[in-house]
């Protein structure tokens, strides 16, 4: 069941695309500085995949850095999967206080925080396509990505919802 159960909006055709999530002209503060906020979010959230591959290639000797690459995308992988499906948002996603919902307004599960972060991995290897994501976050009216759009998931800002 949503969070949101104010959020049932009907859209030009009486379906409900997005039934669970705020409506974003009505519920605008939902949405405010989104796009901004998950930017910095993701800065946080590499400084700390790093750090972690870091203390990982320490305590293999040094082999680590070697790998560093491999290690970088399984840490990642599985820092952004845990994270996601523990409480629908990474750390640096807490620390600018946004959190990811599915389109019926729930947390994610762990199926979604794989898909989400297996999209994600997808439109960061092409340059192109995180191009495309950049700009739907910039003007779509929810802020959504291109991998949020494909699974009908957004960001809102967690202080919004209480």
């Amino acid at each position: 069941m949503s969070d949101y159960s104010h959020a049932d909006h009907r859209n030009d055709h009486g379906r409900r695309p997005y039934w669970g999530l705020p409506d974003p002209v009505t519920q605008a503060e939902f949405y405010a500085d989104v796009t901004l906020k998950r930017l910095f979010a993701w800065l946080i959230d590499v400084v700390l995949i790093a750090a972690i591959c870091v203390l990982i290639s320490l305590l293999t000797f040094g082999i680590g850095f070697f790998l560093w690459g491999l290690i970088y995308l399984a840490v990642s992988f599985v820092y952004r999967v845990t994270t996601l499906s523990n409480a629908s948002a990474t750390l640096g996603m807490r620390l600018t206080a946004i959190e990811l919902r599915t389109h019926r307004g729930e947390r994610f599960d762990r199926t979604t925080a794989a898909l989400h972060t297996l999209g994600y991995f997808v439109s960061m290897s092409t340059f192109v396509v995180q191009l495309i994501s950049i700009v739907m976050m910039c003007t779509t009216p929810r802020g959504q990505s291109l991998v949020d759009m494909m699974l009908g998931t957004a960001a809102v800002n967690r202080a919004a919802g209480r």
